[in-house]
């Protein structure tokens, strides 16, 4: 957790900075988003473990969504489709590293910790959702961009 804390507030910020002095990359991007999904996972395995496992292994969703994600993406050609920003998506991501690192704070009671991971599990499933079932859409209208 240590490690965690820095790493999510810092991710905050690199994409501004890059944006800023004209360095950001589509591949840099590409990179902070999937060093972002692998840090959830992370943190959604210790999450689980401090809960309890098997009886959290929900917990695990969290961690696991963005690579069914990737996996559908192989199944689904039109979820290939970029996918306008969204600050609601973002702030959703933010959510999710906030609480799971709160969720593995040792003062923070099971049952508050395991109540604010249902929440943002909710949040994310949400997030998900609405871009699959607006990638649908646009499929089905025959418009491939947002």
């Amino acid at each position: 957790m240590a490690l965690a804390l820095p790493a999510w507030l810092l991710d905050g910020l690199d994409g501004r900075v890059a944006r800023r002095t004209g360095t950001a990359t589509a591949a840099g991007a590409r990179f902070d988003q999937e060093v972002d999904a692998a840090l959830i996972l992370l943190l959604a395995v210790a999450v689980a473990a401090r809960l309890g496992l098997p009886g959290a292994a929900w917990v695990l969703v969290i961690g696991a969504l963005r690579y069914l994600y990737l996996l559908g993406l192989r199944v689904r050609p039109a979820w290939r489709a970029p996918l306008p920003p969204s600050g609601y998506r973002r702030t959703t991501a933010g959510i999710q590293g906030g609480t799971l690192i709160g969720a593995l704070v040792p003062w923070i009671p099971l049952p508050l910790a395991a109540a604010a991971t249902a929440v943002a599990l909710v949040l994310l499933v949400a997030s998900f959702g609405r871009d699959v079932v607006g990638l649908e859409r646009r499929a089905r209208a025959g418009t491939p961009e947002g």
